[in-house]
């Protein structure tokens, strides 16, 4: 063979040694990773010729597949578009999918291993395979009164069960219809898209896990479980509560909300602090108490700087890196770089509630096989203590006197104690605060706990925020005959 045939056979031989270790790279290691793309939609095409499972909420179908006459066998469709948006997500023949439809994809395609039975089973029989149900653990009432609150508002409600961790309301606003991101019609869903593309503030966007804000006065909370699980504070004790707070080091003057001032003698009580939400008494006691300790308690509420699962991905929170004892003090008052998701603030809620333990929320209650025969279901699981019981019954006092007596009066059910915290937080210059509320009730037997975020609401978390607590709180107590 001749010098220049030699290089050519080489020249192929190396480019079908490539191509065979591409083709092999591709099928083997990448493979998952390429079919969870959400935008490989051949994937998709193939899902379409199978029924999807549903998803369920107290026994209604809030996601189902119909069957059609076009070349794609099933159209997902959603009875209750708007209200259920922010949890079941779409399931797009472009855009792939998004919230439930892509955290439980598998088992709603059919493809998860706990349906291999069934997957056999059709095989034999020549039945069409079909996906399984996924059964969520909201409670329409609250679900509804959630979004009824954020009407004409951008923000989120987020609602647990304080003694499960189990998820009743996840409400967001500006809020979509995923029908039109989920039909037959190319264009038409290119068209939505553009639209929400164009909106002010993204309406695809889950504001109660998938994005953290300022928490304002809510983190106060947090500052009270580090003050009083050192054994050193009780409610009563009396801490400094100037006008104005230098911060050390600093010429800064640190005022209250409106330059109001907390207490004519210069210094209150911890629960009168919280009860009228004074910032220079929590910005000093977090310098008094150091970084460590509020760490350590903001840490053991879940603010840990980690995304988590529920199965949605939730952002994560954190109290931030503060370089000085200025900084800190700042960051005690839940402003300098302390972010929080709506659900982290129903979790700090929650955690009082169950008498200190933290419980890991979750939204998937169980997972039927197409028969209905259940083939999965979600035991609650503690996630941390960061409280003990003492503590969590003097944070409810405390709590319970900002609703009946401070900032969260807004938030009282007529013959229903309940316990809270409000939180207004700065943004930038210019632009209006965030409006939060937490709270739980009833408070001596927590039934359920709630998170409000309003985003730019513009007024305080008593006013605006702390109404919407109320209903969401009530239309759950109804439900239960509370």
């Amino acid at each position: 063979m001749n010098a220049p045939l030699r290089r050519v056979a080489i020249s192929v031989l190396v480019l079908f040694t490539l191509l065979i270790i591409n083709v092999n790279y591709i099928q083997v290691v990448r493979s998952d990773e390429l079919r969870n793309d959400p935008g490989n939609t051949r994937v998709l095409s193939e899902e379409y010729d199978r029924e999807r499972g549903s998803i369920v909420v107290a026994g209604t179908e809030i996601a189902t597949s119909v069957a059609t006459d076009d070349r794609l066998t099933y159209l997902r469709q959603y009875p209750q578009a708007e209200l259920y948006a922010p949890v079941t997500g779409y399931y797009s023949l472009v855009y792939g999918n998004a919230q439930t439809e892509r955290s439980m994809n598998e088992f709603l395609a059919g493809n998860d291993a706990r349906l291999f039975a069934r997957r056999i089973a059709d095989l034999f029989t020549g039945r069409d395979p079909s996906g399984g149900d996924v059964v969520l653990t909201l409670d329409p009432a609250v679900q509804e009164a959630a979004m009824a609150g954020l009407e004409g508002v951008t923000g989120a409600v987020v609602a647990l069960d304080p003694s499960s961790g189990a998820v009743l309301g996840m409400a967001s606003t500006p809020t979509y219809d995923p029908n039109l991101l989920s039909s037959h019609d190319p264009q038409g869903i290119r068209d939505y898209w553009d639209q929400l593309n164009g909106a002010d503030r993204d309406p695809r966007l889950n504001r109660g896990i998938g994005d953290n804000y300022p928490p304002g006065s809510v983190f106060k909370v947090v500052v009270s479980a580090a003050a009083l699980s050192t054994g050193e504070y009780t409610p009563d004790t009396v801490i400094p509560a100037p006008d104005t707070l230098t911060l050390p080091g600093t010429n800064t003057e640190l005022e209250n909300f409106g330059g109001s001032s907390c207490s004519s003698t210069g210094e209150q009580s911890l629960i009168d602090a919280l009860t009228v939400s004074c910032n220079t008494a929590f910005a000093q006691l977090g310098i008094d108490l150091g970084e460590d300790r509020v760490r350590e308690m903001a840490e053991a509420f879940g603010m840990d700087g980690e995304k988590r699962e529920i199965p949605l991905t939730v952002e994560a929170s954190t109290m931030g890196d503060p370089e000085n004892d200025a900084q800190l003090g700042v960051s005690s008052i839940g402003q300098q770089d302390v972010r929080m998701t709506p659900l982290q603030a129903a979790m700090i809620a929650a955690a009082v509630a169950n008498d200190g333990t933290l419980m890991a929320p979750y939204l998937v209650d169980q997972l039927r096989a197409p028969d209905l025969s259940v083939v999965d279901e979600t035991d609650p699981e503690g996630l941390s203590e960061p409280i003990i019981p003492e503590v969590a019954d003097q944070l409810t006092e405390m709590m319970t006197s900002v609703v009946a007596n401070g900032s969260g009066r807004a938030a009282r059910i007529p013959g229903v104690p309940v316990a809270g915290k409000t939180g207004t937080a700065e943004v930038s210059e210019d632009v209006p605060d965030h409006n939060w509320f937490i709270g739980f009730a009833p408070a001596d037997d927590p039934q359920i706990a709630v998170a409000v975020f309003v985003a730019n609401g513009g007024g305080t978390g008593g006013d605006v925020s702390a109404p919407i607590a109320r209903e969401v709180m009530q239309a759950h107590l109804d439900g239960e005959g509370g």
